[in-house]
């Protein structure tokens, strides 16, 4: 056995930190998502299934948006949509990298609605069974950033500023060496998240609609998303616009009608 830099060599297997930490966020998604479903009187083993559902469907869906939506250094690298169609085997090629969490979001959710369909279940209960273990995930999920290099901001004097190798550089900014960790910023958020939609569950949850938990999540996440967008150097470009920046304001824009909706009708 050995360890580099990126993951964990044991002879012909190779496991890179970045999946280990993945992997990690969701079985502590899948523990929390347990303790929920058994107090509210649910099978706590359907979650373990459901989470088979949610991966398959979240990877895909992950992958989907990175392809459909290559960054600003991919496109300078000649990498786009049309090139990852024209190569199949990079299309299929997760493992080095090009996961997207809004594609992942959403195929997750279609995979548990799929599983619910499947086992007779209530599809909102899932997605509020889900929503606090979902926020915990990615907050996990973002060290793997750490790991890799990536997602980091403009160079910084900060104290809290980290070292990017010069080969995980962007373009522009190779005299540089220290940058904001925007990936950390992004893990705090989704903390504070998963302690808010926790919160809310355990003082406030007699009160929730079905689905009012994964609505709030849907606040949340893509205002902090929007925000932290600003410091993103490796954006989106689409339309003239940073993409992912603008579709998570309409997605929290949305999400917070339908929760004052809902919640109107019934005041």
């Amino acid at each position: 056995m050995s360890v580099d830099g990126y993951g964990i060599h044991i002879g012909f297997l190779y496991f890179r930190f970045y999946g280990l930490i993945l992997m990690a966020g969701a079985v502590a998604a899948a523990f929390f998502a347990q303790r929920m479903a058994r107090r509210m009187g649910r099978d706590p083993d359907i979650v373990w299934d459901a989470l088979i559902w949610a991966l398959i469907f979240g990877v895909i869906g992950a992958r989907l948006y990175h392809v459909f939506t290559p960054s600003q250094s991919l496109l300078a690298q000649g990498i786009d949509t049309r090139y990852y169609l024209t190569h199949p085997l990079d299309l299929i090629a997760v493992w080095q990298g090009g996961l997207g969490i809004p594609g992942a979001v959403a195929g997750g959710a279609l995979g548990l609605y799929i599983f619910a369909k499947r086992r007779k279940l209530d599809f909102s209960e899932l997605l509020d069974m889900a929503a606090p273990g979902l926020a915990l995930a990615q907050a996990i999920g973002r060290w793997g950033n750490f790991v890799n290099q990536e997602l980091y901001g403009p160079p910084t004097n900060l104290p809290w500023g980290i070292y990017i190798s010069p080969q995980n550089r962007l373009p522009g900014y190779e005299a540089f060496e220290r940058f904001h960790p925007l990936f950390l910023y992004e893990s705090l958020w989704n903390l504070a998240n998963f302690i808010l939609l926790w919160w809310l569950w355990r003082r406030v949850g007699k009160r929730l609609h079905k689905s009012d938990l994964f609505l709030v999540y849907l606040v949340v996440y893509p205002l902090g998303r929007f925000l932290l967008e600003f410091l993103r150097l490796d954006y989106v470009p689409m339309l003239g616009i940073n993409f992912n920046q603008y579709a998570m304001l309409v997605v929290a824009a949305l999400s917070g009608l339908a929760l004052f909706l809902r919640h109107r009708r019934t005041a």
